[in-house]
């Protein structure tokens, strides 16, 4: 059988890889070698990126930097799916940034995400997985996550990245993301990506693909007239 991920990954492609029973040289390049890369968590404990996947289907989000509006939006919707939706569909969900590892909890709280978040503070998965460095134009790149526009949002940025203990950027401000949905073993079943900082696939596309329940993200307070 043919590796459906030979070569440097497609923008977006939904791909099935051999089975994990079959033999470890059939995985998909870029899968084995990123496997043994380590990610750090936010004790700064280092663990195999194989380890997030190896048992249990996981959708992880590369995101481009801690500091980004566009991403801090996307995670604040990341953060509304239900523990108990993953729970139910067996599948981990997990953001993947590129900064020291101190900087997980504060990103945490300020976007209100609950789920498991780590670093790749070298970027090495970036790489394998051929992660875009600069950001491509395209007219019709919009993120129904994104609320802020550029210039509010970029305010928004260098006033965080000014309050901040450590003023830095929280990641290489030129790397792009991207989505995979992996495992469990050695499972590509979607990859995507990220071609500027609005290229996010929507979170319901995701939660498509992976089985598990949409969430309604247009929910607003009703306004009453009186």
């Amino acid at each position: 059988m043919a590796d459906p991920l030979a070569g440097r990954l497609p923008v977006t492609r939904q791909v099935r890889s051999t089975s994990p029973r079959q033999h470890k040289e059939e995985e998909p390049v870029e899968l084995r070698d990123a496997a043994q890369c380590t990610v750090v968590d936010a004790a700064g404990k280092a663990l195999p990126f194989e380890s997030l996947y190896r048992e249990q289907k996981a959708i992880v989000v590369f995101v481009r930097n801690f500091l980004c509006y566009a991403c801090k939006e996307y995670v604040e919707d990341l953060g509304k799916v239900s523990k108990k939706c993953l729970q139910d569909a067996n599948v981990r969900l997990i953001v993947i940034g590129q900064s020291s590892h101190y900087h997980i909890k504060p990103f945490c709280n300020l976007t209100g995400y609950p789920h498991e978040m780590y670093v790749d503070p070298e970027r090495q998965i970036y790489r394998i997985f051929h992660m875009k460095i600069g950001e491509e134009f395209v007219a019709s790149a919009q993120s129904p996550h994104v609320k802020s526009n550029w210039l509010s949002g970029n305010i928004k940025s260098i006033w965080r990245a000014m309050a901040s203990p450590a003023f830095d950027f929280q990641g290489d401000p030129a790397q792009q993301g991207g989505t995979l949905i992996i495992g469990p073993g050695n499972e590509i079943h979607f990859a995507h990506l990220d071609r500027n900082k609005l290229d996010h696939v929507p979170i319901n596309t995701i939660l498509q693909l992976a089985g598990i329940q949409t969430v309604n993200f247009t929910n607003r307070s009703r306004i009453i007239d009186v």
